[in-house]
């Protein structure tokens, strides 16, 4: 655990938001889960955008090169930075087909955290397997998502399983939805035992009700599954657990997310991106249970003066580490490369040493 001691000593003081309230995720899914919608509607919420691009009609803001636009997929992995609830968040949209697997790989290097997108029809599919493992070989803690909830067909309990079986994790519901295919409506977080229904163009807005009457055997069912899950893993959980009592909602809550860090729980989320509904929720659970650069508190690399391998702190007061992940022309401005900083600070003009 980073202790506050140790947060502050990696703090610049030229920083407006601190490395605790900054999370590097990336969207990674299989090819039309909808995948960019959603990152689409992240983007209206957080105010980077005021009105949706959509994939279908090529105004994904994600989605700039003219053959994405075209085909209606992502062919490169797009950046962009928004803000919630005080914290910044650092998006990279990874395609999903199995073609342009190198540019998901090279992204998912990058990431603290990333939230996979599954269709609520198709549930796990190749590409999702794919990236899965490279998630897993980067050691990228992973948020899901059942997106398409408002589908024919739509299953998100069966899709949970899926998750489970076919990609060997401890997924669990963190939510129940209210409604299925085209009479979904919202979701309740079985945690704060609250439901959310999203209005208003776009569903900007969130109003938060009591649980109706009907959902709330189900919810507390799948509380009681989730509370399960975590005291098998977690002590402070596990003793409030044995003794017939509850966790409060922030106990719990970061109960889920060291789990999810050390890559024992991945916590399931639904919703339908396209029909605006459950992705605020969403972002939340980008907050509560995905790390900060803090929590990686050390990062391994190669001297090149020794071509040793050598350790040292995430910090803004060591020296400056970098990883060039992109590479992209821009008609206005030229070449762009896009960094991954994991220490020092890097200020326009300044000269740079590349190892290799």
């Amino acid at each position: 655990m980073v202790t506050e001691n140790y947060k502050s000593l990696l703090e610049s003081p030229d920083r407006d938001i601190a490395l605790s309230k900054v999370r590097n995720i990336g969207i990674m899914a299989h090819i039309d889960a909808g995948k960019t919608n959603c990152t689409e509607r992240i983007l209206l919420y957080t105010g980077v955008n005021y009105k949706v691009g959509e994939v279908h009609d090529g105004t994904a803001t994600m989605d700039w090169m003219e053959q994405e636009q075209e085909r209606g997929i992502t062919i490169t992995s797009a950046a962009t930075t928004c803000f919630w609830n005080k914290h910044r968040i650092n998006i990279i949209d990874t395609p999903g087909h199995v073609d342009f697997t190198a540019e998901v790989e090279r992204s998912l290097r990058v990431l603290d955290g990333a939230v996979g997108v599954f269709c609520a029809v198709a549930g796990v599919q190749p590409q999702s397997e794919t990236v899965w493992r490279q998630a897993n070989k980067y050691n990228v803690p992973v948020v899901a998502f059942v997106n398409k909830m408002d589908r024919i067909g739509s299953d998100y309990f069966r899709v949970i399983n899926d998750i489970k079986e076919t990609l060997k994790v401890n997924a669990v519901a963190v939510q129940v939805p209210m409604g299925e295919e085209e009479d979904f409506v919202g979701v309740i977080d079985v945690i704060t035992r609250k439901a959310f229904f999203f209005e208003g163009e776009h569903g900007t807005e969130v109003i938060t009700k009591e649980i109706p009457d009907e959902y709330k055997e189900k919810v507390e069912e799948v509380y009681h599954h989730l509370l399960e899950a975590v005291s098998e893993i977690n002590e402070e959980v596990a003793e409030i657990y044995l003794n017939d009592e509850e966790p409060d909602a922030d106990t719990l809550i970061a109960a889920i997310r060291s789990s999810v860090l050390k890559a024992e729980l991945v916590p399931v989320l639904c919703g339908t991106a396209f029909k605006n509904k459950g992705v605020q929720p969403l972002l939340d659970a980008v907050l509560n249970y995905l790390p900060s650069p803090v929590d990686l508190e050390t990062i391994s690399g190669m001297d090149p003066k020794s071509n040793k391998e050598i350790t040292w702190p995430v910090s803004d007061n060591e020296e400056l580490s970098a990883l060039a992940f992109k590479i992209m022309t821009d008609p206005f401005v030229g070449r762009l490369i896009y960094f991954r900083l994991y220490s020092g600070t890097l200020k326009k003009g300044q000269t740079i040493y590349n190892p290799r």
